[in-house]
Parts: C-alpha cells; sequence; structure tokens
C-alpha cells in the first residue's frame, strides 16, 4: 500500500511537471516587439520541398527577437522558411508570391530585416536586407 501510494504521487508529480513546461514553453506571443503576421505564402507542393515566407510587422528594431521569431516559425526538413520583417505602422505587403523578392519593390524600403532556413537548416538573419532605408 505504502509503495503504491508513493508511486502515484510521483507519477502525479511528473504528469504535472510535464504539463507546466508544455504550456510555458517561449512562443511567437511571448517575444518583445508586438510581432503580427501580415501574409503568409506556402507552395501547394506536398512531395517536395515545403516552402513558406512570412510577413510580419514589429515594433521597433529588435533585432534578437526577429531572429528568435524567425527560429520559431515551422520549417519542413529540405524544405525553407523566411521571414520578412517590416516597420508597424508603414506599409507591408498582405500578399506574397513564390519568386523573390516575394513582394512588389514598393515595400522594400520598409524592411527591416529578413530570417531565412535553408533546405539544409542553416539559419541567417540581414539587417535591412534591400540597403540602408532612406
Amino acid at each position: 500500500m505504502r509503495t503504491r501510494t508513493i508511486l502515484l504521487i510521483l507519477l502525479a508529480a511528473a504528469a504535472a511537471y510535464f504539463i507546466i513546461d508544455s504550456v510555458t514553453q517561449p512562443n511567437t506571443k511571448t517575444l518583445a516587439g508586438n510581432f503580427r503576421e501580415t501574409a503568409m505564402y506556402r507552395n501547394p507542393n506536398n512531395t517536395g520541398p515545403v516552402v513558406r515566407i512570412y510577413a510580419v510587422t514589429v515594433e521597433d528594431t529588435l533585432w534578437n527577437e526577429m531572429e528568435r521569431y524567425g527560429q520559431m516559425m515551422p520549417y519542413t526538413k529540405y524544405g525553407t522558411t523566411t521571414v520578412y520583417f517590416f516597420k508597424s505602422g508603414g506599409p507591408s505587403p498582405a500578399e506574397l508570391d513564390a519568386m523573390p523578392p516575394h513582394f512588389g519593390s514598393g515595400y522594400q524600403k520598409n524592411c527591416l530585416g529578413k530570417f531565412n532556413k535553408d533546405a539544409m537548416a542553416a539559419e541567417t538573419f540581414s539587417k535591412l536586407p534591400f540597403g540602408p532605408h532612406k
């Protein structure tokens, strides 16, 4: 009886730990910068590499937070994930397409950063990918 009670208590404690750990994981909503996704593209190919492209607005140039946001976005092995960051309150694309630069040139001056995870899972983050803003 005593052994069974101890085992049940240990099992309940382990279950509580796993549940609490699962629901307190960091996510894109916990990052500073008030990130908001404005557009998303995913290729219709379900038999080959998955291409995901996101346009996201951010309130400030929080470079580390932008990179962390990109790292949290979905990624499929041998696919690519690209995230473009735009200044909140400025113009940002409402639609993206498969061909680079993935949005109209009018939005390039408002693009603060670009995160890319390629087919080999190598991550790159570039500040002001279309040059300095004027």
